[in-house]
C-alpha cells in the first residue's frame, strides 16, 4: 500500500495519494485546488540505523580536536557529524554552521549572532 507523492502544475504544491495496492489504477487529484495536471515526485526515504536514538556508541575520540570555544572548531566538527550520519539535517542546521564558519556563535536564546574575537 504505497503512498505516492505528486506536484500539482496548478498551483505547485505538494499532494499525497494513498494507493490501495500497485496494480490499481488512480487518476490523482491535487488535494489543494483539484487539478489533474500532477507530475509523479521520487519520495524521500528513511534510513534507519541500529544505533539511531542512543549515544552508548558515541566515539568522544571524536571531540579530541574539537576547540569549544572557536566556533570554526565546533562547525568542522559538526558537518563532520553530518556526514557521518548520511542525513540532511535542514537549513535552520545549515545556517547556523555557516555562521560559525564566519567565526559567529549562534545564540542560543534568540538566533542572533555572537562576534568571536581572534587573536
Amino acid at each position: 500500500m504505497p503512498i505516492y507523492e505528486y506536484r500539482c502544475h496548478g498551483c505547485r504544491r505538494r499532494t499525497s495519494v494513498f494507493v490501495r495496492s500497485i496494480e490499481s489504477t488512480t487518476a490523482p487529484r491535487c488535494e489543494h485546488c483539484g487539478s489533474d495536471r500532477l507530475s509523479r515526485l521520487i519520495s524521500r526515504v528513511a534510513v534507519v540505523h541500529a544505533s539511531s536514538g542512543s549515544l552508548d556508541n558515541f566515539d568522544e575520540s571524536s571531540l579530541a580536536d574539537v576547540d569549544e570555544n572557536d566556533p570554526r572548531s565546533v562547525a568542522r566538527w559538526a558537518r563532520r557529524m553530518r556526514d557521518e550520519m548520511g542525513e540532511e539535517l535542514g537549513p535552520d542546521f545549515d545556517e547556523a554552521i555557516d555562521q560559525m564558519e564566519a567565526g559567529n556563535f549562534p545564540d542560543e536564546a534568540g538566533g542572533d549572532d555572537v562576534a568571536f574575537d581572534e587573536d
